[in-house]
């Protein structure tokens, strides 16, 4: 096995060194180049806490970390060569891994869940490529509004207007090493989406965590404040992540029949329908992100699946042997790129071992087949699915299934708390007139 590079590029004064939290938001700490060897060497500390807060860094005990322990230390250990960021001159970015201060893998670090699910494909003798598409807003700093109006999705106006941003956004992040295909505006305004080419899922994941850090910061950068809140504006398109999934044995896309989707492939669909509604909170952590998943808004909200149809959860996309792929599209993109993927690929191992038969494929609107199992469209019943679920403990492990659900029991708390104990307008509207 070659010997790992993490030589600097030439001129970097500071290393930017980090990974993904509990919900795949990038942590780390940025590193004077004159102390690169030495973390190359042992690592960099930070508490193990990173991967037991939510979003606001807001800390709770848990069975793992907590004040009876003192929140103990973990290492971050470089991952990747570090890469030069564009738009700060002299700065590089390295991906790195969490080890224990025992060595050993971390226990609540949402990598080792994916880790895991690559591991079984390569045991079966297959492996995966993932392609992911996410959208995102882009605010106005101060009003965290869209500058822009109306809804231009696809249009080439409203993309040169907005190629200030876009332009680099495509061109820098490219270049820094994360292989963009496309870029476009989105169904509304304000919203965009990028689509990261495919690869191995670890590596798409990892991309993904680093994506969304490099757009915000890039975009603070032209004055502008990129969201991937899941439901920005309840009125509006939300933002979602879709991935592209394909397996392959022997150098052959085993999903690809001729171009036709496959035994297998239909085996692989069965799994994701029938493990769609307990891994939900894969896919939306949060009370914002079940307001995403609503009816019409090219959101599903039930396991259909169908050719090439946006209105279902599961899309096909058949072609020559290599593109044919089987699309997955309920989840936010605010969610950890990690269980997300693992989860699916899991439930698409599961039907490929049990050669499970999905059903009937529709061909219409998949929001009018009454026939369809629903998929959880508030977070209460996605955490209580998530809860009961033996299946889903199986794969994120005792401990981080622990975690991600209290973290999600907390959420609903805060927000039922903050409801009941607060006068609206819309009450004052509706009822100080008319009392």
């Amino acid at each position: 096995m070659a010997k790992a590079d993490y030589s600097l590029p030439e001129g970097t004064h500071t290393v930017v060194l980090g990974l993904g939290d509990m919900n795949g938001i990038m942590r780390g700490k940025r590193i004077p180049a004159s102390h690169w060897e030495s973390i190359c060497k042992s690592g960099n500390a930070l508490s193990v806490a990173l991967f037991a807060y939510d979003m606001t860094c807001d800390v709770w005990d848990t069975p793992y970390v907590n004040f009876d322990n003192g929140y103990p230390d973990f290492h971050m250990m470089p991952l990747m060569t570090p890469a030069s960021i564009p738009w700060e001159p002299g700065v590089a970015m390295c991906f790195a891994r969490a080890e224990g201060t025992d060595h050993n893998e971390v226990p609540i670090d949402p990598r080792n869940v994916l880790k895991r699910q690559i591991e079984r494909a390569a045991a079966m003798g297959f492996e995966l490529n993932v392609g992911t598409e996410l959208e995102f807003y882009l605010l106005d700093p101060e009003t965290n509004e869209p500058r822009d109006k109306g809804i231009g999705v696809y249009g080439l106006d409203r993309a040169a207007e907005m190629e200030h941003v876009l332009g680099p956004i495509r061109q820098q992040i490219n270049e820094f090493g994360i292989p963009i295909e496309q870029s476009n505006p989105e169904y509304a305004a304000g919203q965009v989406e990028v689509n990261i080419r495919y690869d191995a899922p670890m590596i798409a994941a990892d991309r993904v965590v680093m994506f969304r850090t490099l757009v915000k910061q890039l975009a603070a950068h032209h004055g502008y404040r990129a969201t991937f809140m899941a439901k920005p504006f309840f009125e509006a398109s939300g933002n979602g992540f879709h991935t592209h999934y394909s397996l392959w044995q022997d150098g052959r896309n085993v999903f690809s029949d001729g171009g036709k989707l496959s035994e297998k492939g239909r085996n692989y669909i069965a799994g994701l329908q029938k493990r769609m509604s307990e891994a939900a909170l894969c896919g939306s952590a949060t009370m914002n992100g079940f307001r995403r998943r609503q009816p019409y808004t090219f959101c599903p909200i039930n396991t259909c699946w169908g050719m090439d149809n946006r209105t279902v959860g599961i899309r096909v996309i058949e072609g020559s042997e290599v593109a044919t792929r089987i699309e997955k599209r309920d989840a936010g993109a605010d969610c950890n790129p990690y269980l997300l993927l693992a989860s699916d690929i899991a439930a698409g191992l599961d039907g490929i071992e049990q050669s499970l038969e999905p059903s009937e494929m529709t061909t219409g609107n998949a929001y009018e087949d009454e026939s369809a199992e629903a998929i959880p469209t508030d977070l209460e019943t996605a955490i209580s699915l998530a809860r009961d679920s033996n299946w889903l403990n199986g794969v994120m492990g005792d401990l981080m299934h622990e975690l991600y659900c209290q973290q999600s029991e907390r959420e609903l708390e805060f927000f039922n708390d903050y409801m009941n104990n607060r006068v609206t307008q819309h009450e004052r509207e509706r009822y100080l007139g008319n009392f």
